[in-house]
C-alpha cells in the first residue's frame, strides 16, 4: 500500500474504534463506576496507604466536610517548614529526598554523606552519552530519558533483583543522573536537530541536583546563587504529591508485578509526560503567549479579565474553554505550592527586570479565580496551582520549554522512589481493580457468513 492507502485504511478503521469503545457518561453513573478512580466531587478511590505524604483540602466543620487552605506533608512535616527552614542554605531538595525515603529529617552529617553519595553517582557507564543519548536525538526529551533508563538495566547485573537495599542503591542511582539524561538528552537534539552548539559539561560532585542542572545546561555553567535557590525550592516542591497522582500510582502499579526499578521508573516517566500531568505548565505558557499577544495593558485587570472571558467562554485561545494553571483536582481553596512558590516568583522577576510580566500574572490570577467562579458550578473553590507559575520561573531561568516536563521527572523520581520502596516493603500483593463489562455473548460467524 501507498501512504495514501494506508491512512485511508486507518481512518475508516478509526470509526470503528468510537462505534465500538464509546461508553456512555450515564452509564458510570447508573452503576457507580468511579471514572479515573474519582466520585463526581473529586474524590480520589481509596486504593492504598502510605506514610510517606499527605494532601489536605478540605476540614471538618460541625460535621461538614468543609474547603480549606491546601496542605502538603512530606512524612508530617508541612512543606513550608521545609522550605523556610533551609533558608540560606543549599541542598533543600536533597535533605526532602531522604526524608521521603527514610522517613526522619537527616542531621547535618547524614545529609552530607547522603549528597556525598549522590555525587558520586552521578557518573554513567563509559561512552553511555555517545552510544544511548546522542544516538537517536529526539525533541521529546522524556522519550530520550525513558530510553535510557530502560538502556542502563542492561549494565547493572542486579538489575532485577528486589532487595531493599539494592533497590535503594538503583533509586539514588537514577536521582543522581536524572540531570545529566535530561540536559545531555537536549542538547543532542539541540545539536543534531536545531543545528546549534552543543555542550556537555560534566557535574560537579560538591554541588547540589539543582545547581548542576544549571551548570550542565547553560554554555558558561554560570548561575546566581538567587536562580539556585529558586530551581532548589521548584525542585522540593515538585519531589512528591501523593500516592494516588499518576505517575506516581504508575510507579506502584508497575512496582505491585514484581518488576524492576528501571521498569518502574520507565513506566513513570511515561506517564509524567502527558499533557493532564507533568505537561500541564507547558499549556500554561502556551496560554500566556497567546494573552500577551492579545493584551495591551499587562497592568490593566479589566482587559485582562475580559479576554480571560474569552479563553473561558471558548472564544479564544485553544477554544477549550480553560484558563489553565487555576484550579487542581485535589486542592480547593489554595494550593500550598503556589503559595509558597510565588514569593520565590516575584524576586525572581525583580532581579531578571521582568516586573510587567509579573504584574500580568497577578491580574491573571486575581480575574481568573473570580471568573471561573462566577462561570462555572464549582463547590470546592478555585486557585492557581504550582503549573500557573513553574513555566514562568523556568523561562526567567533560561530553561528551554523541551526541559519543562523533564525538569518536572528529576524532581519527582525522590516520590516515585519512596513509594516504589514503600509498595516493596508493605504491600505485597499485585495492583489490580475491577471493570465490569458491558459486553454479550455473541455466536461466532464463519467468515463466509459475515
Amino acid at each position: 500500500m501507498d501512504n495514501a492507502a494506508f491512512q485511508d485504511y486507518f481512518s475508516k478503521k478509526e470509526k470503528l474504534c468510537y462505534e465500538n469503545d464509546r461508553i456512555s457518561k450515564t452509564l458510570t453513573q447508573e452503576l457507580g463506576v468511579k471514572v479515573g478512580l474519582r466520585d463526581e466531587n473529586g474524590k480520589g478511590v481509596l486504593a492504598g496507604l502510605t506514610n510517606i505524604s499527605n494532601i489536605k483540602a478540605f476540614k471538618n466543620v460541625n460535621g461538614k466536610k468543609t474547603p480549606c487552605r491546601g496542605q502538603l506533608t512530606y512524612r508530617g512535616y508541612d512543606v513550608r517548614d521545609l522550605i523556610t527552614g533551609s533558608s540560606g542554605k543549599k541542598f533543600a531538595y536533597e535533605e526532602a529526598t531522604y526524608l521521603l525515603l527514610f522517613g526522619e529529617l537527616p542531621t547535618e552529617a547524614e545529609l552530607m554523606s547522603f549528597c556525598e553519595i549522590l555525587g558520586e553517582k552521578r557518573t554513567m557507564p563509559s561512552n553511555f552519552t555517545r552510544d544511548v543519548i546522542m544516538k537517536a536525538p529526539n525533541h521529546d526529551i522524556m522519550n530520550s530519558m525513558t530510553r535510557s533508563v530502560l538502556t542502563l538495566a542492561s549494565y547493572d547485573e542486579e538489575a532485577a533483583n528486589l532487595d531493599i537495599d539494592n533497590v535503594l542503591r538503583q533509586c539514588m542511582q537514577l536521582m543522581s543522573i536524572f540531570p545529566m539524561l535530561a540536559v545531555y538528552g537536549y542538547h543532542a537534539y539541540n545539536h543534531y536537530d536545531n543545528d546549534e552548539s552543543m555542550y556537555i559539561h560534566r557535574p560537579d560532585p560538591a554541588l547540589s541536583i539543582a545547581e548542576n542542572f544549571l551548570r550542565m545546561l547553560r554554555p558558561d555553567m554560570n548561575y546566581t546563587e538567587l536562580e539556585a535557590r529558586v530551581l532548589d525550592v521548584a525542585l522540593l516542591l515538585h519531589a512528591e504529591h501523593g500516592g494516588g497522582n499518576n505517575s506516581t500510582f504508575t510507579t506502584r502499579v508497575v512496582t505491585s508485578s514484581g518488576s524492576d526499578t528501571y521498569s518502574a521508573i520507565a513506566a513513570a516517566l511515561c506517564s509524567l509526560k502527558g499533557s493532564r500531568h507533568g505537561g500541564a505548565n507547558i499549556m500554561v505558557m502556551h496560554m500566556m503567549k497567546d494573552i500577551k499577544a492579545h493584551v495591551r495593558d499587562y497592568e490593566d485587570i479589566e482587559e485582562v479579565s475580559a479576554y480571560l472571558s474569552k479563553i473561558l467562554d471558548g472564544e479564544a485561545f485553544d477554544h477549550m474553554g480553560l484558563i489553565y494553571g487555576m484550579g487542581h483536582a485535589v486542592y480547593s481553596l489554595s494550593d500550598p505550592r503556589e503559595e509558597i512558590f510565588k514569593g520565590f516568583v516575584e524576586a525572581l522577576a525583580a532581579e531578571k527586570d521582568m516586573a510587567k510580566e509579573m504584574a500580568l500574572y497577578n491580574n491573571i490570577e486575581t480575574a481568573a479565580t473570580k471568573l471561573i467562579a462566577d462561570k462555572r458550578k464549582i463547590f470546592k473553590g478555585v486557585s492557581p496551582n504550582v503549573d500557573f507559575y513553574s513555566g514562568f520561573v523556568y523561562q526567567m531561568l533560561g530553561i528551554p520549554e523541551e526541559l519543562y516536563t523533564p525538569l518536572f521527572a528529576v524532581a519527582r523520581i525522590a516520590g516515585w522512589s519512596a513509594h516504589r520502596i514503600e509498595e516493596l516493603v508493605s504491600a505485597n500483593k499485585i495492583i489490580r481493580p475491577a471493570y465490569k463489562s458491558l459486553t454479550s455473548e455473541r455466536r461466532y460467524l464463519d467468515r463466509e457468513e459475515r
